[in-house]
């Protein structure tokens, strides 16, 4: 859901800083796909390192 929401937003938005909002998408793309084989590992560690950032940034664009 974060990755599609992601695509809408660069598409309407393109202005925003979302620091890793490429690297949102591109997963998104993978996990949809499968265009590799998905590795739980990886997704569950970009989970834990990289949302409470990226609830940070949205929190700071709703301010």
């Amino acid at each position: 859901m974060i990755g599609e929401a992601m695509g809408r937003i660069e598409k309407i938005f393109p202005d925003i800083h979302i620091s890793s909002k490429r690297q949102i998408i591109s997963m998104r793309n993978r996990v949809i796909h499968g265009y590799d084989k998905i590795d739980n590992e990886i997704i569950w560690g970009a989970i834990v390192r990289h949302l409470p950032k990226l609830k940070d940034e949205i929190d700071t664009l709703l301010d």
